[in-house]
């Protein structure tokens, strides 16, 4: 018996994925979507989803995501020194528990025309991937495509790793506290509109293993509060060490790709785009995939990656970001560049710059 062939084979059916799944359809593709879990499944995240990425999932005529859930309007951001700003966000955003966004992603995938299939993939010579002409690994940090095409996991400095869970809360704007503490690290609360939050701790990877009960001791001592429930913890692959995002007929997407933002651990906008640029640039066929896909990542997403990446080296000194977040309070451009940055795919430009240096000036350099 053979195996039924296929334009295109993804794995993994997160955001990346499904977008991937709906692009690769919406151009006439055959497509599988596999998956080792039944949908809808819980997946841990801060459950943020940005206006960017509802804007890209929109263009693949993607609807509904967010229904049901109320639009967060403000974010306020605590500086590791203790500096602070709360202002309205450039443009509202939401917060969608994984279990019913990414739900709602696979069902559009579906409507597209892919198939679902529930099937662990172990290798690049599993049968289903063999009858593909094109392969998209978006199956997550761990992934097994990734892997396979021999890039070792990221390494220490440029691999986060954190906890989330929900809380009872009457917060109603995005909350985020950096900490001094074994930075960069920081808490957040992600109201989700109910009278719950997303409430999580993370910090990047420098040495030892960090162990659940740091994490809640963390979030404990910097989101205090009611006692979180569905604690789960997770890898997050930051941008600042990417692998190739092709080779031959296989594309990687979304955190198989590290596509994390390295300042907020933001990835669903990073996912749902780059899986629409995979899915696109997969129908082409495994000749033309890997240099088609690399190329519109470049132009997509590469002023932004290089800007993100000299930012990160910026603000290795926890007092930068305090004089950041005192610029972002004093002027709503900044504000807002810092918002794009961190949540879509801005850039800074010297203005910004300038402004955050002013206050870098006006206190001492040990800072608050």
């Amino acid at each position: 018996m053979t195996a039924r062939r296929y334009d295109v084979a993804v794995v993994g059916a997160g955001p990346a994925g499904a977008a991937a799944a709906v692009a690769a359809c919406r151009a006439g593709a055959r497509v599988v979507l596999l998956d080792r879990a039944e949908f809808p499944r819980d997946k841990p995240c801060g459950d943020g989803i940005a206006a960017e990425a509802v804007d890209v999932l929109a263009d693949l005529g993607v609807s509904g995501v967010t229904d049901g859930f109320a639009p967060v309007a403000n974010l306020r951001l605590v500086g590791p020194g203790g500096s602070s700003v709360s202002r309205a966000l450039p443009r509202p955003a939401h917060t969608v528990p994984r279990r019913v966004f990414d739900a709602r992603l696979v069902a559009a995938a579906v409507a597209a025309g892919a198939e679902l299939r529930r099937h662990t993939v172990r290798g690049l010579d599993d049968p289903v991937l063999a009858a593909a002409g094109v392969v998209i690994g978006a199956d997550g940090a761990g992934s097994v495509v990734r892997r396979a095409l021999g890039h070792p996991v990221n390494p220490d400095g440029h691999l986060a790793f954190a906890i989330r869970g929900y809380a009872a809360s009457a917060n109603v704007e995005q909350l985020i506290v950096t900490t001094r503490a074994r930075w960069p690290a920081y808490a957040w609360s992600f109201p989700i509109g109910d009278g719950t939050a997303n409430v999580g701790y993370g910090e990047v990877l420098r040495g030892p293993a960090l162990s659940r009960a740091y994490l809640l001791q963390r979030l404990g001592e910097l989101m205090p509060g009611g006692e979180p429930h569905s604690l789960r913890a997770h890898h997050l692959p930051l941008s600042t060490r990417r692998p190739a995002p092709a080779r031959g007929r296989f594309l990687l997407a979304g955190d198989a790709l590290s596509l994390i933002n390295p300042f907020t651990g933001e990835g669903i906008f990073y996912a749902v785009l780059s899986g629409a640029l995979a899915g696109a640039a997969a129908v082409a066929g495994p000749e033309r995939a890997a240099a088609l896909y690399t190329r519109a990542l470049r132009r997509r997403l590469g002023r932004h990656l290089r800007h993100s990446g000299v930012a990160t080296r910026l603000t290795q000194q926890p007092r930068v970001v305090d004089a950041a977040v005192r610029a972002a309070g004093r002027n709503q451009a900044v504000f807002t560049r810092m918002v794009d940055l961190g949540l879509g795919d801005g850039v800074f430009d010297l203005r910004t710059i300038g402004r955050i240096g002013v206050e870098l000036a006006r206190r001492p350099a040990s800072g608050p």
